[in-house]
């Protein structure tokens, strides 16, 4: 009787223990990785998209409106990223408590110097988003302005382990910051060097490390490459000397393959995800660290060949 007694103790404190932590949902791998260090301990995690998913177009599942209607808090990039998919979700979850402008809706970008905002929504120029380019975290300086402000709101929502997460935070950014002279040291040696890509992902990152991209595989944002366009892309990669084609794991790496060939570029196998990748299962620096080397690699084979 003793020893049932005490099971039963047992099992309900896990199930309180269970029960306080801070329920939290994130749209994308990336804010989740960063939610998961700031969160530690504290918070049940659940990602919607998949690191190999193009997250644009995740497949929304109805059992995501379950995990949105017990969450607390819910991540999102606040970049217009997952509208085609989140709205309905949202809608069907019924949670006052992650609804629009509620203390649990957070979008990751707040506080975040946004690139390539539209002067003026001009959908024939393919899908662009009207807040700005919402591939934000492929900067790590964003990284920290992102970490920051997610403490900041599971301190409000969860005020007994504010410090805590404050805690996590600061750990975070010092940890990035002591990366990032690593991945300026690596990346120094290209400064100016050309990059093409696939989707327009890229610029944040283009933009920190001080590398050219302004060329890619579509001709426009979610429009598919035609044989006119992938013609000029090559003559121009030739005329520019691009030897590096960076692709995400979702898109046709076939078809940078193919451009490639034409001439004599290297394909780098990027993610924005961790998971993306393998050598990204790590978390965001992890990411980070095989970014920046693949990327460094490839541009120094590159420029070996010249």
């Amino acid at each position: 009787m003793k020893r049932t007694l005490t099971l039963l103790v047992l099992a309900l404190t896990a199930m309180l223990t269970a029960q306080a932590k801070l329920n939290v949902v994130a749209t994308t791998p990336d804010i989740a990785s960063i939610a998961e260090v700031v969160g530690g301990d504290q918070i049940s995690l659940t990602t919607l998209a998949r690191p190999t998913e193009d997250p644009h177009f995740v497949d929304a599942k109805p059992s995501f409106m379950a995990k949105l209607n017990r969450a607390d808090v819910l991540l999102h990039g606040g970049a217009e990223l997952e509208s085609g998919w989140l709205p309905p979700l949202l809608q069907g979850s019924r949670n006052g408590k992650i609804a629009r402008g509620a203390p649990g809706d957070v979008r990751c970008n707040e506080g975040v110097a946004m690139l390539e905002v539209p002067v003026a929504l001009d959908r024939s120029r393919g899908d662009i988003h009207a807040t700005g380019n919402p591939h934000f975290l492929m900067d790590p300086v964003n990284a920290q302005v992102v970490a920051r402000h997610i403490a900041t709101v599971f301190a409000q929502v969860d005020a007994s382990h504010a410090e805590d997460y404050q805690a996590n935070a600061r750990r975070f950014v010092d940890d990035l910051n002591a990366r990032m002279a690593v991945w300026n040291k690596a990346l120094a040696p290209f400064k100016g060097a050309h990059l093409v890509a696939y989707h327009n992902s890229w610029p944040y990152f283009a933009s920190r490390f001080e590398l050219q991209l302004d060329l890619f595989l579509e001709p426009k944002p979610g429009l598919p490459p035609s044989p006119a366009h992938l013609a000029a892309v090559i003559a121009r990669m030739k005329e520019e000397g691009a030897r590096v084609i960076i692709v995400d794991p979702y898109l046709s790496r076939k078809t940078a393959e193919r451009v490639a060939g034409e001439t004599g570029a290297t394909v780098v196998d990027v993610t924005q995800f961790p998971g993306g990748v393998k050598g990204t299962e790590g978390g965001y620096i992890a990411t980070m660290d095989y970014l920046v080397k693949s990327v460094a690699d490839a541009l120094g084979r590159g420029s070996s060949t010249r």
